[in-house]
């Protein structure tokens, strides 16, 4: 994963799925390289293979069960995963929570099939918690602020300098990302300014009218504001 990150979370919203799937992840490609920052797509499960099929940047699942082939109906291994081609996967997420030793077997299996990790946490204990695992990147995200609009950078920076400070005790090389609220270029470059790599960003690019607008003015942001 390089650095600066724009992560783009398809969720589940309408655009998530078929055609309108493939032009957000289109658009995230072409201005990944007219930017020049690393702009990651996280689509749900079902549209991962057409997805990779597409594009050439990093292509992430939003989840992965920590499971080798078997009897697991309903689940999702990580080796499954890896078999299908993406280059990482979201763990912990606030919408589909683990236990701490599954995150630590998430990553660890992870890293055994050599895919990339981004794991959530919503408090700065949490998340040094978590670098302890070494992850390649964390995202800290207060669950009471994902989805409203209202960016964490702005609403309790707090929680973002603290969490800097906290992991960089733990793990001085993990990448750490903002998540929760983030809703335009201004919350990308604050975030960035307080201390993190990047974004993890959903609602504000699904459901904009004109995505590949905001994820121009993401990307722009971060890379303007790495470079200072």
């Amino acid at each position: 994963m390089r650095t600066p990150v724009l992560a783009i979370n398809f969720k589940t919203y309408p655009t998530a799925f078929g055609r309108k799937a493939l032009e957000v992840a289109k658009a995230a490609e072409r201005i990944a390289k007219e930017v020049g920052i690393e702009v990651i797509v996280i689509p749900p499960h079902t549209e991962l293979r057409s997805i990779l099929e597409s594009v050439e940047i990093p292509v992430y699942a939003q989840h992965g069960d920590p499971l080798s082939f078997g009897a697991h109906t309903g689940w999702i291994p990580i080796e499954a995963l890896k078999e299908v081609g993406v280059h990482g996967v979201l763990l912990n997420h606030s919408e589909h929570r683990l236990r701490l030793d599954e995150i630590v077997k998430g990553v660890d299996m992870a890293k055994k099939l050599g895919l990339e990790t981004l794991v959530c946490a919503d408090t700065a204990v949490t998340a040094a918690a978590v670098a302890a695992i070494e992850p390649t990147a964390l995202a800290v995200e207060p669950p009471e602020l994902i989805g409203t609009g209202i960016a964490v950078s702005k609403a309790k920076p707090e929680v973002i300098t603290s969490t800097v400070e906290r992991v960089r005790r733990v793990n001085k090389d993990v990448i750490i990302l903002t998540g929760a609220g983030i809703s335009k270029a201004e919350d990308v470059e604050a975030a960035i300014r307080l201390g993190t790599a990047g974004v993890l960003v959903a609602s504000a690019i699904m459901k904009a009218p004109d995505p590949a607008k905001v994820i121009k003015e993401m990307a722009e942001a971060a890379a303007k504001t790495w470079k200072a």
